[in-house]
């Protein structure tokens, strides 16, 4: 049995003709899959032998909800149960020029960086297009409202699930599905440089987003396990590649870690670093893991970091702190919920 979310209009139009039905049953197919009809008994415009064929060849993946948390700002996140009993975290946040949804790409995480809960029990495995997008339909059919914006940046690393989420990508910008346009969809990555001169290669208008979080290659490494492979030098040379190809301005992540790396010489050596790019920096008080000794940046290091980035002309913000009260960080309450089963 296949996932009938893994397919393609194109590709489902396929194989209703190598199953001697009408190319055209697999639009249709489609329309009831994006109205949220997710029972083919309930597609009422196929007929018998089409249903029967879907039946006994496809299902599909929707995830169970099995826990959702709303937020006191209006953030929601969710955790997700797979039919084969793996969990994942999606997070939306309701801004007013729209819906943001953060989806995860990858059980689990094996970048292992320091300040993340996603990587504390490694990856589990890849989640599939389908997988990804079904976070997605979910979500806006909990909600009732339409989702238009996308964040990869849930669990997992996108570029380490590269094909998949392509494919996703794709699927979720079709007009014939979700029609979510590329422009609306960031892409998050700690840094996988071959990956990011792929994506580039694709002249895709998505927003590229860089987890930097330190301007040394050294102290890097010492958070980023990622970093003993890719230098901060190669990562950048891969962005201004990626600035060639698609004119989309970089944004670069930057956790502030509390006597790590929020001092104003780290704040200084970043505007030596970025000066040369078109880029946005986004700065990120980390949210603090139990199992982890990092702490954050308080308010006046944090706002301080903040100007001597701007007085040096590069545009910067820091993130507004959604879903605090939820533990909406990537991985936590994933985390939390199977230490809980574990003692049940």
């Amino acid at each position: 049995m296949q996932n009938i979310l893994d397919y393609s209009l194109d590709e489902l139009k396929q194989w209703m003709i190598l199953n001697d039905e009408s190319g055209f049953r697999a639009k249709q197919t489609y329309n009831w899959l994006y109205k949220k009809a997710w029972d083919f008994n309930e597609m009422k415009n196929l007929n018998n032998s089409t249903i029967s064929k879907l039946n006994a060849n496809f299902y599909v993946g929707i995830p169970k909800i099995i826990d959702k948390y709303l937020s006191k700002d209006g953030t929601i996140k969710y955790l997700l149960a797979y039919s084969d009993g793996n969990i994942v975290e999606c997070v939306v946040m309701k801004y007013e020029y729209g819906n943001s949804i953060c989806v995860s790409t990858q059980v689990g995480c094996r970048m292992g960086c320091k300040f993340c809960a996603s990587t504390l029990e490694g990856r589990i495995r890849d989640l599939t297009a389908g997988e990804i997008l079904s976070q997605i339909l979910v979500a806006e059919n909990d909600i009732e409202e339409r989702i238009s914006n996308i964040v990869l940046m849930g669990s997992g690393e996108p570029l380490d699930n590269y094909d998949n989420v392509i494919k996703f990508i794709n699927l979720v910008n079709s007009p014939d599905g979700l029609n979510i346009g590329q422009r609306h969809i960031t892409l998050s990555t700690c840094g996988i440089v071959p990956k990011i001169y792929e994506l580039a290669d694709l002249r895709y208008q998505i927003t590229l987003a860089i987890s930097l979080h330190s301007v040394e290659d050294i102290r890097r490494q010492s958070i980023m396990p990622i970093a003993n492979k890719y230098s901060i030098e190669e990562i950048l040379n891969a962005c201004k590649y990626y600035y060639e190809c698609t004119k989309r301005r970089i944004t670069f992540e930057y956790a502030l870690v509390k006597d790590v790396n929020d001092s104003d010489e780290d704040a200084l050596m970043l505007c030596k670093l970025l000066k040369d790019i078109l880029c946005h920096v986004n700065l990120i008080p980390i949210n603090e893991i139990k199992e982890k000794s990092f702490k954050k940046s308080n308010n006046k290091s944090v706002e301080r970091f903040l100007n001597i980035i701007k007085n040096n002309g590069i545009e910067a913000t820091v993130r507004r702190e959604m879903g605090s009260d939820i533990n909406a960080a990537c991985g936590q309450l994933r985390r939390s919920y199977i230490e809980t089963q574990r003692y049940e």
